[in-house]
């Protein structure tokens, strides 16, 4: 039976989730936005929380047996119901059992959009000989971060926006307090955001460097500093990377990031489309 699971629920301070919060560290996020569909099994062994228009995802303990699983699963499809669901994002081997699932119920197919490597630096090789300086951005930074954010939503999620359309956001970024840039000579090079603090890890996320200044350090440079921000809270640093992007991959490694787990993005679509 699946209930429903509130902010800070007891299981997610307890130690199955603990083990594997890096890779899960989204589900606290999504629990505390109003209007989430967010629901457990009475012993806290699968979690499930979905903002709505956006991929679920789905936690499942790692003692729980294959076939017990299995079982799970089709209950909690069942609670589904007809709520609408895109996709699953889940470790590879849940994502794809539920993805199974789901579209055997639905008559849909499934796909994988993007497989990810969740890290987490609870120790920082901040790198040295980068040239410029961290700091937050300011509002007067606001039409260079629009257009950051268009090139990251084209490299992220393939989207074309034109950097007009991101000015609203950018501002908001800027205002909310948690946007670092590098800047060289004045020139601001790379960014990195600080998306989200949960009990135990501060998110980073909206990592982007212009392709004519990479490969010069600077991401990683400014992914140092917003992270020695989070460690002084005394909170782990932790990110999601794209792992068909190697470089970014590297640069994380390289700073203290090490590897906490995949994820798998799966999306759904109905067969007749």
């Amino acid at each position: 039976m699946f209930v429903k699971l509130e902010p800070g629920d007891k299981f997610l301070g307890e130690l199955p989730f603990i083990r594997d919060e890096v890779q899960y560290n989204l589900l606290h996020l999504i629990t505390e936005q109003e209007g989430s569909y967010c629901v457990r099994t009475e012993d806290g062994k699968v979690l499930f929380a979905q903002t709505p228009g956006y991929n679920g995802w789905l936690w499942i303990a790692r003692d729980v047996p294959a076939d017990q699983e299995k079982g799970l699963l089709e209950e909690l499809v069942h609670q589904l119901g007809s709520h609408p669901l895109p996709g699953i994002s889940a470790a590879p081997h849940a994502a794809y059992h539920f993805a199974s699932v789901y579209s055997r119920s639905n008559d849909f197919r499934y796909f994988t959009k993007m497989a990810m490597e969740s890290y987490a630096c609870p120790a920082l090789h901040r790198p040295h000989l980068v040239k410029g300086s961290a700091g937050m951005a300011t509002l007067g930074d606001v039409d260079t971060i629009a257009e950051f954010l268009s090139g990251f939503e084209q490299e992220a999620f393939g989207r074309t926006v034109e950097a007009e359309s991101q000015i609203e956001a950018a501002s908001g970024l800027v205002k909310k307090g948690g946007l670092y840039v590098w800047r060289l000579d004045g020139e601001i090079v790379s960014m990195a955001n600080i998306a989200h603090r949960a009990p135990r890890h501060g998110r980073i996320n909206a990592v982007f460097t212009p392709i004519k200044q990479r490969r010069k350090g600077y991401a990683g440079a400014v992914v140092a500093a917003v992270s020695e921000q989070l460690l002084a809270e005394g909170l782990t640093p932790m990110l999601y990377a794209d792992l068909s992007n190697p470089a970014s991959n590297k640069a994380y490694r390289t700073i203290g990031f090490v590897p906490a787990g995949q994820i798998s993005e799966m999306t759904f679509s109905p067969n007749s489309a």
